[in-house]
C-alpha cells in the first residue's frame, strides 16, 4: 500500500532556495526530491543510539605495575 503524502509549508530563505535549486539541478533531481532525501537523512541519523562514554581504563590487569615518568617517555633512544 503506497503511503500517502501529506502537504506542508516551509518559509526558505531566498539565498538557500537559490543553493537548493542549484544542487537539485546539479544532481539531475527534483526540488521534491532533494527536500526529502535531506529529510531521510536527517531522520536517520536520530534513530541511531547515542554513543556510550568510554571509562577508563580499558583493560584492567592484575600484573605488575610499571612506573613510567616523563623522563623515561621523553628519553633519548638510541638506535644501532
Amino acid at each position: 500500500m503506497k503511503e500517502q503524502p501529506v502537504r506542508t509549508t516551509i518559509d526558505v530563505p531566498a539565498s538557500l532556495y537559490r543553493k537548493l535549486k542549484q544542487q537539485a539541478a546539479a544532481r539531475g533531481v527534483s526540488i521534491r526530491e532533494l527536500v526529502l532525501a535531506g529529510l531521510r537523512n536527517v531522520l536517520s541519523q536520530r534513530q541511531r543510539p547515542p554513543s556510550k562514554r568510554v571509562q577508563f581504563p580499558l583493560i584492567i590487569s592484575d600484573g605488575p605495575k610499571v612506573k613510567v615518568t616523563n623522563e623515561h617517555i621523553h628519553a633519548p633512544v638510541q638506535f644501532p
